[in-house]
């Protein structure tokens, strides 16, 4: 198998300005003024967001929980696994074991990190996986946007062959089940 290593760092260019162009709760988008060393200039937009924490619970039996909640921006309503920002000062299991109880009423004994990936290429933000084991359940607890969220337990490999089929279309939610089978090992 190929060995890519970590993703390089060390900017290839030098940022000589950044105008902040708006903020909206913790959101922030910004414009950024480049010069490459051959002289070219480049204004990037970025937009500064919180992280987040996607989590995979996983029963004893294999069965997992997805949850489907209205996506405003994309028209849709999407099927993903139990996910949210961080609070101020939380870090990503503390995040990871809130919004798993908050979205689903699930509690787990366990927690193993899947790792870290981004989203789209102008968004600051890191997304934390989890997989979540010894699971029990409890009441849950949705926030007042989530109050239309609609909880599905299933067999994980039925989640996992809707996530390599495009039925799931949350990026965060395809590459956390993607990990999770890795993780369990499972074919």
């Amino acid at each position: 198998m190929a060995r890519l290593g970590h993703p390089k760092s060390g900017r290839p260019f030098a940022v000589t300005g950044t105008t902040t162009r708006g903020t909206s709760g913790s959101f922030v988008l910004r414009d950024d003024v480049i010069s490459f060393p051959d002289g070219a200039g480049a204004t990037y937009t970025v937009v500064e967001n919180p992280d987040s924490a996607f989590v995979v619970p996983y029963f004893d039996n294999g069965d997992t929980v997805l949850v489907r909640q209205w996506r405003h921006a994309w028209d849709i309503s999407s099927w993903e696994v139990p996910a949210g920002t961080f609070d101020e000062g939380e870090d990503p299991a503390e995040c990871a074991r809130r919004e798993l109880a908050e979205e689903t009423g699930l509690v787990a004994t366990r927690y193993s990190s899947l790792g870290v990936v981004r989203g789209a290429a102008f968004l600051t933000g890191r997304a934390h996986l989890f997989l979540a084991e010894g699971l029990t359940e409890s009441a849950r607890n949705p926030e007042t946007y989530e109050q239309d969220m609609e909880v599905l337990r299933l067999p994980f490999t039925h989640a996992l062959q809707a996530a390599l089929e495009g039925q799931i279309v949350h990026s965060g939610s395809v590459t956390a089940l993607c990990r999770a089978a890795h993780a369990l090992e499972l074919p």
